[in-house]
């Protein structure tokens, strides 16, 4: 359970009612979250920039609840941003030795959200380069190293969000997620990882996968998922893609839980992604308590087109675009597995790519219909728990469908919400997790259907901390 002692690892709710009661102040929570950071994050490596301006935030927000006038639902809440999104003031490097270190003038939407509603941005977070992959390595930055056991990866391509959420540095992160990379860093680190349907959350400038990418939020609790999209999910006109504007707290209906649902367990998205003993285990537990909490649960195959295909595609466009966009003089300092994609997926003809956003579209026509039938669908997050943080990555395209994002890619195409929350620890105690998917748009029942596991499914919400 999260403490009731220590700032650093109590969760947005707690500590905003703490401030409300003046039981603690915002330069209290920060102080601590920052103590934590000096202390476990040479080990971890979460953060690409620090922000130099979190001190006077934290003080201006501790004299707006001094006087009673907090400015927003986040006020004081320590948060964190990816650094895939500007922050004004700060650079976005994409963790890549490729990119322009000079300041952003200007917040992405998200951003803005997160400071419009009072919340202490602390820094950047890691990610792979470009977002391209699920190793949490980049070539800016090294590795980031998963706190349950560095040794282990935190996955990606949010994997400085993934750490810092598992280990306690502030309550809220920002995620971006194009193929699982928000879902697959929380079940590898042990927290929640909500991607909203496409759109939810607004984007500017969009990135290489603007076509399936989506921002959202990385907690340590479903409830604090729901209470940061409060704050994100606001429309803004740069994106001529967003949502309509739609200002509600998620958190609305979220504890009447499953009790009438019919709740789809999908095995097969248009091909049988692998899942081990353990993450067979997990979903089974998952799917006995959603039974127990009275909705009735079978397993359903939505009868895809094979997904693989599709998403194939558009990496490899995207790559291929990125590659050709960034100057020759700088094209030997990506990835090599970046730039290997691209070569081997991105050479296809218009046509071709016509025909994987044809597929696209009937994939998530065909998903529609199966949530005539469905309210939400169970699955697995990830084929294995943590994999080691400094294996190479070797044949990327393989491992996409193999080892990395199996579970994960297929919502991205459908552009429905998703979000993975833990579903315990396995026998070497590493985290493990469930993934809730719904309908296109109906991000309160994704949010309902996680929070009714979760109610069930404890789990130290951080890992032990490692001996001095």
């Amino acid at each position: 359970m999260m403490t009731e002692t220590d700032p650093a690892q109590m969760s947005a709710e707690t500590l905003l009612a703490l401030y409300a009661r003046r039981a603690l102040s915002p330069l209290e929570a920060l102080r601590a979250v920052t103590e934590r950071i000096a202390r476990l994050n040479p080990g971890i490596n979460a953060f690409a920039v620090m922000n130099p301006n979190a001190l006077r935030q934290a003080g201006e927000s501790a004299a707006r609840w001094a006087a009673g006038r907090p400015i927003g639902p986040l006020d004081g809440v320590p948060c964190t941003v990816k650094d895939l999104l500007h922050m004004q003031g700060l650079p976005t490097r994409r963790g890549s030795r490729t990119t322009d270190p000079a300041p952003q003038s200007e917040d992405a939407p998200a951003v803005i959200g997160l400071k419009s509603a009072g919340a202490v941005i602390i820094g950047k977070t890691t990610t792979t380069e470009f977002g391209w992959k699920t190793p949490g390595d980049c070539p800016l930055h090294g590795i980031t190293r998963n706190p349950w056991d560095p040794r282990r990866t935190t996955g990606g391509s949010s994997s400085g969000a993934g750490a810092a959420a598992a280990a306690g540095f502030g309550a809220l992160h920002i995620g971006t997620d194009a193929g699982g990379s928000i879902r697959i860093p929380a079940a590898y680190c042990g927290v929640v990882g909500l991607k909203p349907s496409y759109g939810r959350v607004p984007q500017w400038p969009h990135g290489a996968f603007s076509a399936v990418a989506v921002a959202g939020p990385m907690t340590r609790s479903v409830r604090d998922a729901a209470l940061m999209l409060s704050a994100l999910a606001r429309a803004d006109v740069r994106d001529p893609l967003c949502l309509p504007d739609d200002p509600r707290d998620w958190r609305a209906g979220i504890e009447e839980g499953v009790r009438g649902m019919r709740i789809a367990l999908v095995r097969r998205w248009g091909f049988d992604p692998p899942l081990d003993a353990e993450g067979e285990s997990a979903l089974q537990r998952a799917a006995e308590i959603l039974r127990a909490e009275g909705a009735s649960v079978e397993e359903a195959d939505p009868e895809l087109p094979d997904t693989r295909h599709i998403f194939g595609r558009v990496w490899g466009v995207a790559l291929s675009r990125l590659v050709a966009t960034t100057p020759e003089d700088r094209r030997d300092a990506l990835d090599d597995g970046l730039a290997e994609v691209a070569r081997r997926e991105g050479g296809m003809s218009a046509v071709d790519f016509l025909g994987a956003e044809a597929m696209r579209v009937e994939a998530a026509h065909r998903m529609g219909l199966f949530h005539q039938r469905y309210d939400l669908v169970l699955t697995a997050s990830t084929p294995t728990a943590a994999f080691a943080a400094d294996q190479p990555t070797l044949r990327p395209t393989e491992a996409l469908w193999r080892d990395w994002a199996p579970w994960t890619f297929a919502q991205n195409l459908t552009r429905q919400p998703a979000i993975t929350l833990p579903a315990g620890l396995d026998e070497e105690g590493m985290p493990r997790g469930v993934q809730i998917v719904a309908a296109q748009g109906r991000d309160d029942l994704c949010l309902r259907g996680a929070r009714a596991l979760e109610r069930v499914l404890a789990m130290p919400d951080t890992p032990r901390e490692p001996p001095a």
